[in-house]
């Protein structure tokens, strides 16, 4: 287009006039034969981005041609560029630039069409017509994969009208798989969580990329762990370490509670010894001051028997952490076999000497049963923190769109929220 004339629209925009200034313009759509005959003009209004902080009004005055070739069965028609094709009422780089905000910018699909005058089915065709080349068609190598679900609503059921009996058809969890060390964000979703769905995306990845991954990490679910095995059966599980001290948590706070129930009937009050030092059992050994220390064996002892054992579960909560715990903290150097083993036996004596808690005895049961995936973080230091970092993004992503009822938009929205900063990095301009 060319502009020809620009004058103040009285509410603090600017109102342009412009031309067609595109010779392809007058090309018969039909047959593409360029027109000579001018049949009349017409104005349209295409919207499009501010300019310079004040709001554009484009009058764009366009001719309308006669198409003269006998063979073509238009009689008629209106010029059009691509920045504006036919029938659209917004230019390209307007619509660019509100996918641009959904995907790169952080914004909601509303939110954008608040900032841009646009509403939400134009803003939404926008961002999906933008998200489309954003993500790429394959995900990129890595040597490591962290696998983790996250739950997206209810789950969807529906009644067959033959049998009369209810089947679910939109699972209320999708599982995901991210570049657990390269922090490129999600490479995929699916809906469900079984052991298929995952063997599934798995095995309908390209071979080179299947032949790159080394590690799969994954929380305590043995779900996943028969999927990696059929899907990619040399890459190697490892057990993500958070999920391992969660698990010690929870058993710790079982013997708490059933102690307590045992000595005194009810639940923990004030001025109960165990009441006051429930906080200081989640804590880090090396987080407590000396006199947290002091205070925690004196107030369990104060207990008698009971509070002795509950020290000793903490006492197994600890020596766990010591064994996941590498050599060094400041130089990251990773223990050697000998280390390990070492670990591994103060812990299995521990319990071995408490074997009539049976919550330290199932707690020794699980990390027996798990040993390959934790020796595997043990000594290479792949975590998940990968997934659950995607996971905080995608559910942040589902409240700021006040949810989700198209299943295909959420994991669309969720793949470029967890893609943005690798994006951004890559294409710093």
């Amino acid at each position: 287009m060319s502009v020809v004339g620009v004058e103040d629209d009285g509410a603090g925009g600017s109102l342009v006039h412009v031309v067609t200034a595109d010779p392809a313009a007058r090309a018969c759509p039909g047959c593409g034969v360029f027109a000579i005959r001018l049949k009349d003009y017409r104005t349209t209004r295409p919207r499009h981005l501010p300019c310079g902080g004040r709001p554009v009004a484009v009058r764009w005055r366009k001719a309308r041609w006669y198409c003269t070739e006998p063979a073509c069965g238009r009689g008629s028609f209106t010029e059009r560029i691509p920045q504006v094709p036919a029938g659209m009422r917004t230019t390209a780089a307007l619509r660019e630039a509100a996918g641009e905000a959904v995907c790169d910018g952080s914004r909601t699909v509303i939110q954008a069409g608040r900032d841009l005058g646009l509403s939400w089915p134009i803003v939404q065709r926008c961002f999906t017509a933008y998200a489309a080349g954003v993500p790429p068609c394959e995900p990129q190598k890595t040597e490591a994969v962290g696998i983790d679900e996250t739950r997206r609503g209810k789950p969807v059921w529906k009644q067959n009208p033959d049998t009369g009996t209810w089947e679910m058809v939109a699972d209320a969890w999708h599982i995901g798989f991210v570049d657990a060390v390269g922090g490129r964000g999600l490479f995929g979703q699916v809906e469900g969580r079984n052991a298929a769905s995952v063997a599934d995306w798995l095995t309908a990845q390209p071979e080179h990329w299947k032949q790159h991954v080394k590690y799969v990490a994954i929380d305590l679910c043995p779900t996943f762990r028969a999927a990696v095995r059929t899907a990619l059966p040399h890459a190697t599980v490892v057990i993500d370490c958070f999920h391992i001290v969660q698990l010690a948590q929870r058993h710790l706070a079982d013997l708490r509670r059933r102690l307590t129930w045992k000595q005194h009937g009810r639940r923990a009050r004030k001025g109960d010894a165990i009441y006051t030092v429930r906080k200081l059992l989640r804590r880090n050994k090396e987080d407590l001051r000396p006199g947290q220390l002091t205070l925690l064996w004196v107030e369990l002892d104060h207990m008698g028997t009971y509070g002795r054992q509950i020290h000793a579960g903490w006492q197994a909560k600890e020596l766990l952490r010591d064994l996941l715990r590498p050599a060094s903290k400041h130089t990251h150097v990773l223990p050697d076999r000998s280390a390990i083993s070492a670990a591994r036996h103060r812990l299995n004596a521990h319990i071995a000497d408490h074997a009539h808690l049976p919550e330290l005895v199932t707690l020794a049961e699980t990390v027996d049963a798990w040993w390959d995936g934790i020796k595997a973080y043990i000594t290479t230091g792949i975590t998940n923190a990968a997934s659950e970092g995607n996971n905080r993004l995608i559910k942040l992503e589902a409240r700021n769109a006040f949810g989700f009822r198209n299943r295909a938009n959420q994991r669309l929205r969720s793949r470029c929220a967890t893609t943005r900063r690798a994006r951004r990095e890559q294409h710093p301009h």
